[in-house]
């Protein structure tokens, strides 16, 4: 297919943003995954599952390599001893999501913390039982929050709110969350929400949420798996009461691998909070005594419940170096800026009768797509994309789902995804 004048321009802007790019070296630093032809795939499934960091076999591999040397005195020896693990992700993870170090630990499954959290943090009285979530809620946290409703005493169509997009519109404003907030100020015992919303790729205002919520004296939580490693963000000083994150999309720890969870500081130090315990959250200068009193640790490590699964938290020590050396997520989040613009600019100039983004300005780097109705499905396209070794995320009923990733995408790879999708959509 030729291109024009305008096309080999913008192609060029593509080529010398790439070159220019301080983080370029980065992309060398992950495995990129192949098509079947044996071509480099453009991968733009990072809020999916993000790419292997080359140095992950390694540092999975040390741990291996000391379980079979040393057996259970690898707990103790070594640079990074099993014993405290965990509490070298801690500071760099801390980084990440704007906290500090006491707020964060890695432990878990999302919705394991999320219920830990829950247990915690849903504390509902005869007047006030109700959560507010969104219509649209990834929906393992629907169900677990049903399920904690349920195990209160109470049913979710009472003491469910679920808030959905005006009738035409597919996001909720900031403003519509906290008049909704403001309208049910005296039912609300928690407030449940996203960080960036999975299907759409908004982004929410969590500062802002979290002032409305607490103004009320309500409690807020926030799910950021599709935030965490994507928004450059500042928990701690926004007063959000507590959050929870996977590590296997933006963060590029590998399938299933641990969890985050944030607690503020506010409530971490408060040995009076109800929680779901386990001995690694009891003060582990006591821990071995094994004397059954429990006594939390005064950090968001008082909620751990079991001793972590160390391969998968070397494979997370692993990615947060990269994290580090890319240094951090403000270069990572400006460039995020620019290549998605360029990305939804790309998509207006050249498919704009074709294709509609439904991911509003406050975003990430994913871009949520819908095909306008014609001769080809959404699912279609999505096919076809996947057959020419463009690599994106589908989801039901009908929206294609492309991240480029700061750490490993590059502008060149976004304008021939959508010079593809030219090809495609004819």
């Amino acid at each position: 297919m030729g291109l024009s004048t305008t096309n080999q321009t913008d192609l060029e802007f593509a080529q010398a943003m790439d070159r220019d790019d301080p983080l370029r070296s980065f992309r060398g630093e992950f495995y990129i995954p192949c098509s079947e032809a044996g071509k480099t795939q453009v991968y733009f499934v990072g809020n999916s599952l993000g790419l292997q960091p080359k140095q992950t076999a390694k540092f999975v591999a040390e741990e291996l390599e000391k379980w079979q040397r040393l057996g259970v005195r690898g707990h103790f020896s070594g640079e990074f001893p099993w014993m405290p693990y965990h509490e070298f992700l801690t500071e760099p993870m801390a980084q990440l999501v704007g906290a500090e170090r006491d707020e964060v630990v890695m432990m878990n499954s999302l919705t394991v913390n999320l219920h830990l959290m829950m247990a915690t943090f849903y504390q509902p009285t005869p007047t006030r039982a109700k959560i507010l979530i969104e219509a649209h809620a990834f929906p393992s946290d629907h169900y677990a929050v049903e399920s904690q409703i349920r195990w209160h005493g109470f049913e979710p169509k009472e003491s469910l709110i679920v808030a959905a997009p005006q009738p035409g519109e597919e996001t909720c404003s900031m403003d519509r969350w906290c008049e909704l907030i403001e309208t049910h100020r005296d039912q609300l015992a928690l407030v449940l929400l996203p960080g960036m919303q999975y299907y759409t790729g908004q982004a929410f205002d969590m500062q802002r949420l979290t002032r409305c919520a607490h103004q009320h004296g309500i409690t807020i939580g926030f799910d950021l798996a599709h935030a965490a490693g994507n928004l450059e963000m500042s928990l701690h000083d926004w007063q959000v009461d507590f959050a929870v994150w996977c590590s296997y999309k933006y963060l590029n720890s590998g399938p299933g691998s641990v969890g985050g969870c944030f607690i503020h500081r506010n409530h971490v130090a408060n040995p009076d909070l109800k929680r779901l315990a386990g001995w690694w959250g009891h003060d582990k200068t006591t821990r071995f005594k094994m004397e059954n009193e429990f006594h939390a640790m005064p950090t968001a490590e008082g909620w751990q419940l079991s001793n972590p699964p160390i391969l998968s938290l070397a494979a997370i020590r692993a990615s947060l170096d990269v994290f580090q050396r890319a240094g951090g997520m403000k270069p990572l989040t400006e460039k995020s800026r620019r290549l998605t613009q360029f990305f939804a600019d790309q998509l207006t100039k050249r498919l704009a009768h074709q294709i509609e983004i439904i991911t509003p300005p406050e975003r990430g780097c994913q871009l949520s797509l819908k095909i306008k109705k014609g001769k080809m499905s959404s699912r279609d396209v999505k096919r076809l994309l996947d057959e020419t070794g463009f690599e994106t995320d589908w989801r039901e009923p009908n929206v294609i789902r492309a991240a480029p990733v700061p750490l490993y995408n590059q502008f060149v790879e976004v304008y021939s995804f959508v010079d593809q999708l030219v090809a495609i959509l004819g």
